[in-house]
């Protein structure tokens, strides 16, 4: 008994130097964990992609297409893409944004056309977006319809560019992402 003291001494010696081993398995299981994306390849339909992400601050839904023809006059047109997010814990859906390949001159205004309706687009930098929620939604439920899109817009040097996008599979994508997103159409 008079060792009781050494051997409480011992024992919590022995577990301190255990305790840098345990943070470190348990650190490397965390990093194995943050190295696993967390997003999920929800499908594919045609030239569209359909993705779901289970971000810190809640999930993201969202759909990536590659335009089928792709003007010259692009400086990157490897990045040319189209999408459309959902952030149902922001309450925001069908939020349309277009990657254009080029920097935008500045002041201008892109346009897509949607089986011959127009609707205006906002340029900053190398995107394009809507200007609203209203149309963010009338621009999808088009883009579901409709065979292709066309979106025109102007480069900080050259000249305006026209780009196509096959439509075929957009409506299947967009489908996937609702229902991984609880969006009602």
């Amino acid at each position: 008994m008079r060792n009781c003291p050494f051997l409480l001494v011992a024992s919590a010696a022995l577990a301190l130097s255990f305790a840098p081993v345990a943070l470190l398995v348990a650190s490397h299981a965390q990093a194995q964990k943050a190295n696993v994306a967390p997003v999920t390849r929800l499908g594919t339909a045609g030239l569209w992609e359909a993705y779901e992400d289970d971000a810190p601050g809640g999930k993201i839904c969202f759909l990536v297409g590659k335009p089928k023809k792709v003007d010259s006059g692009h400086v990157n047109p490897g990045e040319v893409r189209m999408s459309v997010t959902h952030r149902p814990a922001d309450k925001v859906a069908n939020v349309v944004n277009f990657i254009l390949g080029y920097r935008a001159r500045t002041d201008s205004d892109a346009v897509l056309v949607i089986d011959g309706r127009r609707f205006p687009l906002f340029t900053d930098k190398d995107g394009a977006w809507t200007r609203d929620a209203p149309t963010d939604r009338a621009v999808v439920i088009a883009m579901s319809r409709a065979k292709k899109a066309l979106i025109k817009a102007e480069p900080e040097h050259g000249k305006p560019t026209t780009d196509t996008y096959d439509l075929s599979g957009f409506k299947v994508a967009l489908q996937m992402i609702d229902r991984a997103c609880g969006v009602k159409r």
